[in-house]
């Protein structure tokens, strides 16, 4: 680690989450500055590839400046009033907690925006298309960083708009739908979400999430924690998405671009796991006591549901889409997140954050692989891939190949890889549950989610052998092997998801202290 000054740490910070809205201004003008290109179109995109790396390189110098001695610590803190009259404050900060979702999301955006470098969406203006990138980017980024209850609100809102136009515009076939359902179970959520908001703030006579961290819920009566638990979690549970609140989500992944499917798989879905975690579990910890049971319940209920769908999906004459089985694993890994968090223990939160970082690298991957795949088929039909690839690919596009059974055995939990390391701690936290929660319920709830994992493997080895492996040996038309921007925008994320599964160290030394600290009541 480096030692950076305090106050480059905050511009830093600032930078991170600024600097995405500031580029997706830039975006719009007659021509970006600075930039050339063989094209205007070329000159737009290839200013979006420079401002994601920028931030990208500023998340990385945050993340080596970082105290990691003291992680439970806020740190790169900014803190000025905002709004004088409602106590709202410009009030940004990091521990660890936020730092791996922050350089997760800076990694994520920039990889998008190489790879649309290189493969252009098909649609309106690019310009268009990377103002609304940046601009997810910064509210996503904004999301992880702020301290203040209605700044988190705002940046939590900030992110839809941007993502309803990548799918409406740039998407496939039923994009408007899918729009549409997502814009409205989002929009509703955040509605009730923020009467949530409101009465903590009003009630507790701050808005700021560490002072009210550190309060640990004494300013609230249970009665108010209660009903602030109720009406946030909802809002939250259906951007994680929690069954029965998912039914956005496979449409929308279906239908969007495959950066937006990379986008909201891998970091747009932990903003709502990440609201349990910063918010409820410290500021209401009565009131989440009161409704852990119920969430571990909808957690595995989601776990079996999501797998028995995509093993649907992957049944041979099932007309199963590849895209709609990974949308629905997320479902089901998101379960399992969801299952950590609600044991309220260390072990359990830990394996929740890591879960989240992992299934945003391993999702993120699957859904950059099918997007390649629809590219060279001009499907993501399970039956007509495996007409259409079969031998293919592993014989005529071994590298593509070997990367989707990768990408398949890394999101069944292989040990060694960074899937397996998130859902054995859930299952952890739910053997030995916080006091006062019932251990033969979450242990019934361990059992249910243990087999959920084994339905995991079932289905990826299914969609293994009928992409990868195909069937008889027959013709089969030729196929592109693994492009090079398409190794640049990859590699990353296969790096990093066996550095985590063979090194869970690096992740959970950060998360712990601030876990501890936080289920201690507090976060300083």
């Amino acid at each position: 680690m480096i030692d950076i000054n305090e106050s480059v740490m905050q511009f830093l910070l600032a930078f991170v989450v600024a600097g995405p809205l500031l580029g997706a201004a830039a975006a719009l003008l007659p021509a970006p500055p600075g930039l050339k290109g063989k094209s205007p179109e070329q000159a737009v995109l290839r200013h979006g590839v420079t401002v994601t790396g920028a931030v990208l390189i500023a998340a990385i110098v945050l993340a080596l400046g970082f105290d990691h001695d003291h992680p439970s610590k806020m740190q790169a803190t900014t803190d000025i009033s905002w709004i004088p009259a409602l106590d709202v404050r410009i009030h940004l900060g990091i521990d660890g907690i936020s730092l791996p979702l922050l350089v997760l999301t800076a990694l994520l955006t920039f990889l998008c925006a190489l790879y649309s470098y290189f493969k252009p969406p098909s649609g309106p203006s690019p310009k268009a298309f990377v103002a609304l990138l940046l601009l997810l980017e910064s509210g996503t980024l904004a999301t992880f960083a702020v301290l203040d209850l209605l700044l988190f609100f705002l940046a939590f809102e900030m992110v839809l708009i941007p993502m309803y136009f990548l799918i409406a515009r740039w998407g496939g076939e039923g994009r408007t739908r899918a729009a549409w359902k997502f814009i409205l179970f989002t929009l509703l959520g955040s509605v009730v979400m923020l009467l949530g908001l409101l009465l903590i703030g009003i009630k507790a006579g701050t808005f700021d999430m560490v002072a009210l961290a550190t309060d640990n819920g004494r300013s609230l009566t249970m009665s108010v924690q209660v009903i602030a638990v109720l009406a946030i979690g909802i809002g939250l549970a259906v951007k994680t998405p929690m069954w029965p609140l998912h039914s956005w989500l496979p449409d929308a992944h279906t239908a969007a671009p495959t950066v937006g499917s990379v986008l909201l798989a891998g970091v747009l879905l932990k903003m709502g796991t990440y609201g349990f975690v910063r918010i409820l579990l410290p500021i209401a910890p009565d009131g989440f006591h009161t409704f852990a049971p119920y969430l571990a319940a909808f957690a595995v209920v989601g776990i079996i549901y999501g797998s028995l769908a995509c093993l649907a999906l992957a049944k041979q004459g099932a007309k199963g889409d590849l895209k709609r089985l990974i949308a629905y694993s997320s479902v089901g890994h998101m379960g399992f997140v969801l299952l950590g968090i609600a044991s309220t223990t260390p072990t359990g939160v830990n394996g929740a954050l890591f879960a989240n970082i992992a299934h945003g690298l391993i999702t993120g991957l699957l859904f950059f692989l099918v997007g390649a795949l629809k590219d060279r088929t001009g499907t993501t039909d399970l039956d007509t891939l495996a007409e259409k690839s079969g031998a293919a690919l592993y014989g005529r596009a071994p590298r593509l190949g070997g990367l989707l059974a990768f990408g398949a055995v890394a999101s069944l939990g292989l040990p060694g890889l960074a899937g397996f390391w998130g859902e054995m701690l859930a299952l952890f936290g739910s053997f030995r549950p916080a006091a006062g929660l019932s251990r033969p319920a979450f242990l019934t709830f361990m059992a249910i989610g243990a087999f959920g994992t084994l339905l995991t493997a079932a289905y990826m080895l299914i969609v293994v052998r009928r992409v990868c492996m195909g069937g008889a040996e027959r013709e089969v038309p030729e196929l592109a092997d693994v492009h090079g921007y398409e190794f640049a925008a990859w590699t990353p994320l296969v790096t990093l998801t066996v550095l985590a599964g063979l090194w869970p160290k690096a992740l959970l030394g950060l998360t712990d202290p601030a876990v501890q600290q936080l289920l201690a009541g507090g976060t300083r």
